[in-house]
């Protein structure tokens, strides 16, 4: 099963966001040649979602949309609409079509439609969609980049400084280590300590620990030992340990779950914290969940959901262990 897009997706629109220009620069330079950097760029998330409901062809993640400036170019105007897909989706060369030709008819502007492809799936690389019947004929054609390419390049990866350089490599890692926790925690440390030795500025450092944490999520017990671990290379390094870092809302849950339920050991604390790490990471939990959560008083059953709230794809996984577990 692939990693969830939650736990892929989510991180990805957020760097897109935070550092747009390298990201255009590094994964689609081509584009990026012909942007105006000087004048600035917008981010049309509520624009976006005007479409996407608008469209009603199911479920559709259209995640970023960019208005920039074009250099010495007729139109000025140009509309970016970014993909970022973790997972197999049989319809998604639909879903850019969809997608472009409704913010065409929106904007009557140009748009350039792009993709990045962080699935499993080798030979899954779709880039066009089309028809041809009779006398009518349509053709559209994105450009893709695929991250499981970069496996191949692992060695200019490392010697890379570029910040998406390490970026895809914290992605991959999650991809392969995502049935193996334990593996996770070994490379969770040393791409830790990639980061640490790498010189980068120290907000490179910050958004990459965060990137870092969020994809390479671990389970309670080993995310005690990473902590440790970020500890005692803090001390023999003598550098400051990100501590400035807002981590996200899943290393909270985790925290709290530790304290209050294994420490203390209560049933209810525990149940509350299973709760609260699947709010975290899915943002809302069905109240039929939380009370077959809450029904359950055997404390084996309730640390195993503690540990795999942590690592489910989706709210649907969990809700099967569940029901196993009840």
């Amino acid at each position: 099963m692939a990693q969830s897009t939650t736990t892929f997706d989510s991180p990805w629109k957020e760097i897109v966001e935070k550092r747009f220009e390298d990201f255009m620069k590094y994964f689609f330079p081509k584009t990026h040649k012909i942007i105006d950097w000087h004048s600035g760029y917008e981010f049309l998330d509520n624009e976006l979602q005007k479409v996407v409901r608008d469209a009603k062809l199911g479920r559709r993640l259209a995640d970023k949309l960019v208005k920039v400036r074009q250099k010495n170019g007729q139109p000025a105007i140009l509309y970016i609409h970014i993909e970022v897909q973790g997972q197999y989706d049989e319809y998604f060369g639909e879903r850019m079509f969809v997608y472009n030709y409704r913010f065409f008819d929106r904007y009557k502007q140009p748009i350039i439609s792009l993709a990045i492809l962080g699935d499993d799936r080798k030979d899954w690389r779709p880039k066009s969609y089309g028809f041809n019947v009779g006398e009518c004929r349509l053709l559209f054609q994105f450009p893709v980049v695929k991250l499981l390419d970069y496996q191949d390049q692992e060695e200019q990866l490392k010697r890379s400084k570029n910040f998406f350089a390490m970026i895809v490599r914290i992605h991959l890692k999650g991809l392969k280590t995502r049935r193996s926790p334990q593996q996770r925690w070994y490379w969770k440390k040393e791409l830790f300590k990639a980061i640490q030795e790498a010189h980068y500025s120290r907000q490179d450092i910050l958004e990459l620990f965060w990137f870092l944490d969020w994809v390479l999520a671990l389970p309670p017990n080993l995310e005690l030992q990473f902590n440790q671990f970020v500890h005692e290379y803090e001390q023999e390094k003598k550098v400051r340990y990100v501590t400035s870092i807002e981590r996200h809302g899943l290393e909270k849950g985790l925290q709290q779950g530790l304290q209050q339920g294994l420490q203390q050991g209560k049933l209810q604390a525990t149940q509350e914290n299973v709760v609260q790490i699947l709010h975290n990471r899915f943002k809302t939990v069905p109240t039929t969940l939380k009370k077959r959560v809450q029904a359950i008083d055997d404390f084996t059953h309730l640390t195993k959901l503690l540990n795999e709230a942590v690592m489910v794809s989706s709210l649907s996984q969990f809700k099967q262990l569940l029901e196993k577990a009840t």
